[in-house]
């Protein structure tokens, strides 16, 4: 009977022993299974989604720095001719841009009021009807004035191909900035932005000083040609 009784004791010790063993196992499964939404398109890995959705419906990855802000750009046509982020790297952001089917030359290149592009849209303020209007203004914050904005970027030189490349910085806003009131757009406009930049010399007709209003919103960018939303 000891011997019996010894044995017992020897197999329940073992099982309390293995049993957390067990269950750290099955905890280690549950915790590496995440939902995943099949892929049918060869080489390519699933997205994992957190239990948290943006406005659009697509969801947050799992994996997407809270520091970074991407977008794709639209010309009027719908037609996507390019990408861009803002990444939060200490007191400024890093802004990357890559574009292709543009015209050559430089663009100017703006971070606009509202994120929306709508074609053959409207301003906030109203008027007539234009590309991605609806965008609003270059963005100012903090009550700012002064030119150029703060939602103003270096130019974008788009080779003879007609793509481009560029990576800027700006402290002019933060990440705050870019999803406040809803987000906001970056505008590639079809010409170059001067940057209000006219010597005094120049006047207008009837003597009117430079540079003008017009000028110094849009600096002489011309219209737009493409617009991302930053949501």
């Amino acid at each position: 009977m000891a011997s019996t009784s010894t044995a017992r004791s020897r197999t329940i010790r073992s099982w309390r022993i293995a049993t957390p063993v067990v269950a750290v196992a099955a905890f280690g499964l549950v915790a590496c299974t995440a939902p995943e939404t099949p892929s049918d398109v060869a080489g390519t890995t699933p997205p994992v989604w957190t239990g948290h959705e943006d406005p659009s419906g697509h969801g947050v990855a799992a994996d997407s720095p809270e520091g970074t802000v991407e977008a794709e750009f639209e010309n009027a046509a719908g037609t996507t001719v390019g990408t861009v982020s803002f990444v939060e790297e200490g007191d400024h952001l890093v802004v990357t841009v890559e574009a292709e089917g543009l015209t050559p030359g430089f663009h100017g290149l703006h971070i606009h009021t509202a994120g929306l592009c709508e074609p053959n849209s409207v301003a906030p303020a109203g008027g007539e009807p234009g590309n991605f209007l609806s965008a609003g203004g270059h963005l100012q914050v903090d009550g700012r004035t002064e030119h150029p904005a703060s939602g103003d970027l270096t130019s974008l030189q788009v080779g003879e191909d007609g793509t481009a490349m560029l990576v800027t910085t700006t402290d002019a806003v933060t990440m705050d900035d870019l999803r406040a009131d809803g987000g906001r757009a970056v505008i590639i406009h079809e010409g170059p932005d001067n940057f209000a930049n006219i010597p005094p010399r120049y006047t207008l007709p009837d003597g009117a000083a430079v540079p003008d209003m017009n000028t110094l919103m849009t600096g002489d960018a011309g219209g737009r040609a493409a617009c991302a939303v930053l949501e």
